[in-house]
């Protein structure tokens, strides 16, 4: 079973929106398991403390090294371990997808003005970053991560073609979608889609879907384009 495990100082928001839709028929399936690990248990004196004052002055707290990494003990050392953090690489589908092939992950989530170094590097986190942004903690960023892998372990999703034709599965973004009615708003739906020529509807598809990441992300595009084999179209 694919296992997640997340060490957080409010454990109360998992499994949050992971315990609804797919994700969560999942996790009532038993298809994964999800593991809250309360960082403030680790802690040694009576007020539980997670977090002190930064070396060298400077606004904020910092998250303790000795108290998480007695957290990340205990989560186990069989699968990958992971700080969500804004400095981290980003967080990329083939990343979710080799990580929802494996065994589950441990995911930290940070707080206040960040975590010490020491226990980074000590207790190997691979940080990793849901975009170029800062929230107020790690949380909702694990839980976009943890969604992310769940949606594509077996019998999670219904169709099984649904996760080969979306975003990013062959660096491209999605093409449009349409449904009836077949005019909305004097909107009518691409003719080629009424047509019933698969071999139409694919190629129509795959010129929108080249389209719209040329338009919105030239930095895919570029580095479609850079892959042997794979320069198309503009």
């Amino acid at each position: 079973m694919w296992a997640a495990s997340v060490l957080t100082i409010f454990p109360e928001m998992f499994p949050g929106p992971l315990g609804l839709s797919l994700a969560g028929k999942a996790l009532a399936g038993g298809l994964w398991s999800l593991a809250p690990i309360d960082i403030r248990d680790f802690a040694t004196d009576r007020h539980r403390s997670v977090d002190d004052t930064p070396a060298g002055g400077g606004p904020g707290m910092v998250m303790k090294a000795d108290v998480l990494a007695r957290a990340i003990d205990a989560a186990g050392t069989d699968r990958p371990r992971m700080l969500m953090s804004p400095r981290g690489m980003p967080l990329t589908q083939a990343r979710v997808a080799e990580l929802a092939a494996g065994p589950g992950v441990v995911v930290v989530c940070g707080r206040f003005e960040g975590v010490d170094e020491r226990v980074i590097e000590a207790r190997g986190l691979a940080e990793v970053s849901v975009g170029d942004y800062v929230l107020s903690g790690g949380e909702i960023a694990a839980m976009a991560l943890i969604d992310a892998c769940v949606r594509l372990l077996p019998g999670v999703m219904g169709a099984e073609a649904s996760g080969a034709e979306e975003s990013f599965a062959e660096g491209l973004l999605e093409y449009p979608q349409y449904t009836r009615p077949q005019v909305f708003e004097d909107r009518a739906i691409p003719e080629v889609l009424l047509s019933g020529d698969h071999g139409k509807v694919a190629a129509f598809r795959r010129a929108e879907a080249e389209r719209l990441t040329r338009e919105r992300r030239p930095d895919l595009w570029a580095s479609r384009q850079a892959e042997p084999g794979k320069k198309t179209g503009r």
